[in-house]
């Protein structure tokens, strides 16, 4: 376990550094409330085991976008030697500056915006997307800096939720999204369509599985997700 909360590696330094604001999003409310419910989601809602499905198989150097809690952090293999995880909220940035130090392997917590990553070109062996893309304010230059940080050859790891459930839940989605959703829930939106995003951004689809979350009972507008993987095609 190491956290270095002051490593540059694979980050940009000097007069090259693109200003990020340390606080590109802030929503405390919110972010207290996902603190709880997520916490509660993973020890009873099976999220965990998505988690550990996610990051199966990584290694190398992982940038993980929209880290939360870093609820993510306890899940990454022996084999990853180093994740930088970018989280904008000053609140959940605090607690998954905590989860860090719980970590097996070396995890630098870094504040920063998923459509301005502080992060150098082509740095990366793999990016994980766990839950962001339906609160991040433009999801086509999200997409293009995950793509941007990645070798040619790298892999994107997602796990996200969005349209899908058939008819009446993707009206209600999409009714929701217009109105009190994005409020209460730090700019999520249910209705967006992450697969096709990521297909649009240039990735190569790999294995993915769409499934509801949860499996049994209640269903909501975010119960579809989609979990899987792609890749930056290994010629650009």
């Amino acid at each position: 376990m190491a956290v270095r909360p002051g490593s540059r590696s694979g980050r940009k330094s000097g007069r090259g550094t693109a200003a990020v604001p340390h606080d590109a999003v802030h929503h405390p409310l919110f972010a207290r409330v996902y603190a709880r419910v997520s916490v509660s989601a993973d020890l009873h809602g099976g999220i965990a085991a998505y988690r550990e499905e996610l990051l199966h198989g990584l290694s190398g150097r992982v940038l993980e976008i929209g880290a939360g809690n870093g609820l993510n952090f306890a899940h990454y293999p022996a084999a990853v030697s180093e994740v930088v995880a970018i989280e904008p909220e000053r609140s959940l940035r605090a607690l998954a500056l905590r989860a860090a130090v719980r970590a097996d392997v070396p995890v630098d917590v870094v504040p920063g915006a998923a459509e301005a990553l502080p992060v150098k070109s082509e740095a990366y062996d793999a990016v994980v997307l766990s839950l962001v893309l339906c609160s991040v304010r433009n999801v086509e230059r999200a997409l293009a800096e995950a793509r941007r940080v990645l070798r040619p050859g790298g892999e994107l790891r997602f796990f996200e939720h969005g349209r899908g459930g058939g008819r009446w839940l993707a009206l209600s989605q999409r009714a929701v999204d217009r109105t009190v959703w994005p409020l209460l829930f730090g700019n999520c939106h249910t209705s967006r369509d992450p697969l096709g995003s990521i297909r649009d951004a240039g990735f190569e689809l790999g294995d993915h599985r769409r499934l509801m979350v949860p499996e049994k009972g209640l269903r909501v507008p975010s119960s579809p997700c989609v979990l899987g993987a792609a890749r930056r095609p290994a010629h650009t």
